[in-house]
């Protein structure tokens, strides 16, 4: 195990820092790249006896957390291939799934999604947190009104996966019929899905949630408007939370780790790229993968 170290890597085809490592590209073709020196600058810091009192999962346990999917069914089946993979070759006493929310809209197969999902439940030990877009579908089922806003940020993608077509314009009427549709239609397992998300996880020193945490609150005190939608204040916070939050909710190109968070939304539904970390003790690995687009890769910035 290499403790007190950070990688990226390709499930099962680990490489320490400094050398090169292989990533997929759409092609499937194996390109490499080298670690940016900021990672290494960065783990280096991170690797004092303050980041090991940090950085640890109870020994024996792996977690892999998963970004956002945004309807990105085809993204998750291969991700939960490369999973199985790893835990075929890898074995872990105790293997857990976290998944950060935003499960649904934008991309094309929100329903086929939730059906990944809680298929992969009845075989794994899964935690399912709750995203804003979740936030969102629920209030639209109740309060019809607030389509728009819905609409807006990728809802449509959602209806059509339920076989649900609404008008380019919906007055209220129409609203209030496409929220009794899509109840109606909904699955029980997919009601039972969004009743038990969860608004956070904590485990070891990592503190899994969507969008992040507020500023100068404790952990135990943050509140769920902050840990579904915050952004800024968090982002801009050199602030050392007590744990590492590990988060999505705000898109980049590349998986970015700081000293204090480690956002992995890589955008999955516009880039193809869904992302997951891996960690496992004091170790964190992370897997950036790329099943379309051109760009490869991980930054890290301090």
């Amino acid at each position: 195990m290499m403790t007190g170290t950070m990688a990226v890597l390709f499930f099962g085809s680990q490489r320490r820092q400094g050398d090169t490592f292989p990533l997929l590209d759409a092609d499937r073709s194996v390109v490499k790249k080298r670690f940016h020196s900021e990672a290494v600058k960065v783990w280096n810091a991170l690797s004092s006896k303050r980041r090991k009192r940090l950085a640890r999962i109870p020994q024996g346990m792996r977690v892999y957390a998963v970004g956002d999917v945004h309807g990105r069914a085809d993204l998750l089946a291969q991700l939960f291939s490369e999973i199985d993979a790893d835990l075929k070759a890898h074995p872990a006493p105790q293997a857990m799934h976290v998944f950060l929310g935003d499960y649904i809209d934008r991309g094309p197969d929100s329903q086929d999604v939730l059906d990944l999902l809680v298929a992969r439940s009845q075989r794994h030990e899964t935690i399912f947190l709750k995203g804003n877009h979740e936030v969102l579908v629920e209030e639209f089922l109740h309060n019809p009104v607030s389509f728009a806003t819905w609409r807006d940020v990728g809802g449509i993608e959602t209806l059509l996966s339920y076989g649900i077509r609404p008008s380019s314009n919906p007055d209220a009427a129409e609203q209030a019929m496409l929220a009794q549709r899509l109840a109606d239609v909904l699955p029980p397992a997919h009601r039972q899905f969004f009743r038990n998300l969860k608004p956070s996880f904590s485990c070891g020193d990592f503190f899994f949630v969507h969008a992040g945490v507020r500023p100068g609150v404790p952990l135990s005190h943050q509140k769920d408007e902050d840990l579904f939608w915050i952004r800024d204040e968090f982002l801009n916070s050199e602030e050392r939370f007590g744990k590492i939050i590990v988060h999505g909710h705000n898109p980049v190109m590349d998986v970015e780790f700081r000293s204090n968070r480690i956002n992995i939304d890589t955008g999955a539904f516009v880039t193809g790229r869904l992302s997951c970390l891996r960690i496992e003790s004091d170790e964190a690995l992370f897997n950036v993968h790329c099943f379309a687009g051109t760009h490869v890769g991980a930054t890290y910035r301090n």
